[in-house]
């Protein structure tokens, strides 16, 4: 239970800091804007022609008599509507996090000084569009296995009574969970931590996890949300990432740094330093 806490307290940190950065926080919003853009001129195409879209694929219902006919492909529109909007659920924060890669590794950096005793931080000795690459076949891998998770719990739900009450519960924290992954994967993967280890490390965790991503789900399902959380959620992953990897630091994130433009990404002064990748299958340099 102390790990729910803390995960939580991860979460509040981040939001805090980039209240404190305000050139970081503007800066992470576009990414999140971005693709909200995207996603709905996407959804009001489907909403516009999806009725179109539903009547070239189904040539067979042209010659039926009746109501039958409208009510099949209605209900057909429907449901491409409901899986278009339940696809951009599932996708935003991936998709957000690939458009906003150079912004958030920006601010997943200046976090790392921020709190770091010496004011360095880990950078990716590789080019960006290999650390574009490897973010989308990672986030591709994950929302493979979160579409597993998601037809296993569909499924489950036509159990009575449990499916009501027990099965929505897990699935608030599979998505906790898969959610964390996806936004602790910024400062992970400039460690050089790949997708196997950092799910050993995140399971080796669980509580501390569905701590910071639970509630964060949980508010996501509010229209818009997600996109003022963003900047917050990646800052407070960087911090939970920290804590994962048993690195030390993190008590300047409430301290008493003087407010400006981007204090995190120049104020300290350090240089830049690249930490070690950990052994394949080692949960966590230092643990």
């Amino acid at each position: 239970m102390r790990d729910l806490g803390a995960g939580f307290g991860h979460l509040l940190k981040g939001q805090r800091w980039v209240a404190r950065h305000g050139r970081q926080y503007g800066f992470g919003l576009l990414p999140g804007l971005i693709t909200l853009v995207l996603y709905a001129a996407a959804l009001v195409a489907l909403a516009l022609w999806g009725e179109d879209a539903v009547a070239w694929a189904t040539p067979f219902a042209d010659d039926w008599d009746g109501p039958w006919q409208g009510l099949f492909r209605g209900f057909l529109t429907a449901v491409l509507f409901a899986l278009g909007l339940l696809l951009a659920v599932l996708t935003f924060t991936a998709v957000t996090l690939l458009i906003g890669q150079p912004f958030y590794e920006s601010l997943s950096e200046s976090v790392d000084r921020d709190v770091s005793r010496d004011g360095t931080a880990p950078v990716s000795a590789l080019p960006l569009w290999r650390e574009l690459w490897i973010s989308a076949r990672d986030s591709l891998r994950i929302l493979v296995r979160a579409g597993i998770w998601g037809v296993l719990l569909f499924a489950l739900g036509f159990v009575p009574v449990a499916g009501q009450t027990v099965v929505p519960v897990v699935g608030f924290f599979v998505t906790g969970f898969f959610l964390t992954e996806e936004l602790t994967a910024v400062a992970l993967q400039r460690r050089g931590v790949e997708l196997r280890e950092r799910l050993a490390l995140l399971r080796s965790r669980k509580m501390l996890v569905w701590g910071f991503g639970t509630p964060l789900g949980l508010a996501f399902l509010v229209p818009f949300v997600a996109v003022f959380l963003m900047p917050g959620a990646v800052a407070g992953a960087t911090l939970l990432a920290r804590e994962l990897l048993g690195e030390t630091g993190g008590e300047g994130t409430d301290g008493d740094e003087e407010d400006g433009e981007d204090n995190g990404g120049e104020g300290n002064g350090g240089s830049a330093t690249t930490l070690p990748r950990p052994p394949a299958g080692s949960p966590a340099p230092g643990r």
